[in-house]
Parts: structure tokens; sequence; C-alpha cells
């Protein structure tokens, strides 16, 4: 097996998921969850709702769209020329 991680406590090696992961903990905080189901609908509903569909990337660059958003706009650039 190999590590999918960078080194131990260097949050440069892998900046992306640091940065998702910080802002999932400050989203979901210290919560306790009455049932495991409970626990994975609110972790599904921050990922797939909050994160994903209405978080806007805050750069110009991106243009202040949501992920989904801009996955859709770089699906229609990908569309093979006939």
């Amino acid at each position: 097996m190999q590590q999918s991680m960078g080194r131990t406590g260097s949050c440069c090696d892998n900046a992306a998921a640091e940065s998702f992961f910080g802002l999932f903990k400050a989203e979901i905080g210290t919560r306790v969850w009455d049932s495991r189901a409970a626990a994975r609908a609110d972790v599904f509903r921050f990922i797939e709702v909050e994160y994903i569909r209405t978080r806007l990337r805050r750069h110009p660059e991106f243009g202040y769209l949501t992920p989904l958003e801009t996955r859709v706009l770089l699906q229609c650039d990908l569309t093979p020329a006939a």
C-alpha cells in the first residue's frame, strides 16, 4: 500500500483536502448525532447542497461560480468537434 496524503503535519502537501476539511469542521462543528444515519444525512446535505451547489468560488478567475456551475461550463467546453 502507498500513503495517499502528504507528510505528517505538512498542510501544504495536501492543501485542497486541508481546505475542504477545515471548512467542513467549521460548518459541522462538534455536533453529536442520534444515529449513524442522521450523521451521514447531515454530511451528505453539507457536501451536496451547501458545498457543491451553493458555495461560491470566491475568485474572479472562476467568475464567482459554484463548483456545480463550473463543472457544467467545463462539460460544455469539452464537447468534441464534428
